[in-house]
């Protein structure tokens, strides 16, 4: 097994302890919560293999899941974003298939590599909140949970991403 691995593994468990013990009692005006989790498919590069993607996706998942007593939710959310991902990731990166790329503001520069972590926080959110809700029951407070919970998950993404240098 390569360093790759450990690393990505590394960062599953904390990111998965760090939503469990802390984000998840995080609810600005009950609305919303940093989703922060979602940056292990962020950093997926260009030449991930699909089934590679999904089992990342859905292993953390389902340890959210585990954790938050969130029955398939986060499961569900994240292998559905995990077989999305390359496809946002291509969105900003140059029309050369045969380079790769790590997706960090380093490699894709700032202006990139926020419009590409703001875009797929948003769909990340809208995946997780419409399946959460199951039904537009209360259409006001679905958009206003992915709309406040885009927003945090964004700011600490960032920030995470402006202290690396």
């Amino acid at each position: 097994m390569n360093t790759n691995f450990f690393l990505r593994l590394s960062s599953m468990v904390v990111f998965v302890l760090l939503q469990a013990l802390v984000l998840n009692n995080i609810h600005i005006f009950n609305i919303a919560t940093p989703l922060l989790y979602i940056a292990l498919p962020l950093k997926f590069d260009s030449e991930q293999s699909r089934w590679s993607s999904l089992l990342w996706c859905f292993t953390t998942g389902l340890l959210i899941d585990i954790f938050a007593n969130t029955p398939g939710l986060a499961a569900g959310s994240m292998t559905l974003f995990g077989a999305m991902q390359p496809s946002i990731l291509r969105l900003f990166i140059q029309n050369s298939e045969d380079e790769y790329i790590k997706p960090s503001a380093k490699t894709m520069g700032w202006m990139k590599y926020s419009t590409y972590t703001i875009l797929a926080s948003i769909i990340y959110c809208f995946i997780f909140f419409t399946l959460e809700a199951f039904t537009f029951f209360n259409p006001l407070l679905w958009l206003l949970k992915i709309a406040g919970s885009a927003l945090l998950t964004i700011i600490i993404l960032i920030a995470i991403e402006r202290t690396k240098k």
